[in-house]
């Protein structure tokens, strides 16, 4: 008798690693998030490419090696010896987002570049977390000493003026000055690794939905909620790009969930409207 094993579906690998937020391999399923726009990708290929940084940089270090010195060593080697930084001159390439690629440009955006820099920190003991602080990623490290917050994008470190600084505009646009103002420490919260993987997602998102992509955003938005099935508005915006693509049904199904979640929602009498031209469509 011949023994037939299935070979699970990208995205049904991808869905059983990130089922669990107790063991989130976060390396591991940002990779995957290449594999829609890359077929062939080898994704144990990629995290062995890392685990090879990885084992060069710890070759330099005492096994005993105290924390600071542990990160300066990180930095030099992570930006200046290899240079990883941020893609400046095509900031939103969809390439940014695919690590295999950031691999081997060495040029990225904030958070993939982070994702990176997390899992050589992390593999040299150091107590190292992701920051979602708004419109760029951040990381900080935790030292005998204090904090210390790092731009992924450049490697600089940050003083709470610089950061308090960068997060003035946002704080002018969302009107939380004065007597709204939110403390800067509330900003440098960790992020878990299921809030990094969605905003990588989210970052695709925009992408392709500036693009008008439908072919390419739907992908994106099947793993988006996996990550985080309770999202209902990515239901929405699924169903709408689905309808762009000449699929009434399964527009339907997934616009349907959104009105029957989303309550309060401002926009439940244009899409009432659209389903309703949908089902017209399908007869």
């Amino acid at each position: 008798m011949t023994l037939k094993f299935e070979v699970p579906t990208p995205l049904a690998y991808f869905s059983s690693l990130v089922e669990s937020d107790e063991h989130f391999p976060l390396l591991e399923a940002a990779v995957c998030l290449a594999q829609d726009e890359y077929p062939d990708l080898d994704v144990q290929r990629v995290l062995g490419d890392v685990d090879q940084l990885l084992a060069r940089i710890k070759r330099r270090l005492a096994s005993d090696a105290p924390a600071l010195q542990r990160l300066r060593a990180l930095n030099q080697f992570f930006f200046r010896e290899l240079s990883f930084g941020g893609n400046v001159n095509d900031y939103y390439d969809p390439d940014n987002s695919y690590l295999n690629a950031v691999l081997r440009t060495r040029r990225g955006i904030p958070i993939t570049l982070a994702v990176i820099w997390l899992e050589l920190a992390a593999g040299l003991g150091l107590q190292a977390r992701g920051v979602a602080f708004p419109g760029h990623f951040m990381v900080k490290v935790s030292m005998p000493k204090g904090q210390v917050i790092i731009d992924p994008f450049t490697g600089q470190s940050l003083s709470r003026e610089e950061l308090s600084e960068r997060l003035e505009p946002y704080r002018q646009r969302s009107g939380l000055v004065d007597d709204f103002e939110i403390p800067l420490g509330l900003y440098l919260q960790a992020a878990t690794p299921r809030e990094i993987l969605a905003r990588m997602l989210r970052n695709l998102k925009e992408i392709y939905k500036s693009q008008e992509d439908h072919a390419r955003l739907i992908p994106v938005l099947d793993r988006l909620l996996i990550v985080q099935p309770q999202a209902w508005s990515e239901y929405r915006d699924r169903g709408l790009a689905w309808a762009q693509q000449g699929q009434p049904s399964r527009a339907l199904d997934d616009l349907e969930v959104y009105v029957s979640h989303a309550e309060d929602a401002l926009d439940l009498d244009v899409i009432g409207e659209r389903i309703s031209e949908l089902r017209r469509a399908l007869g």
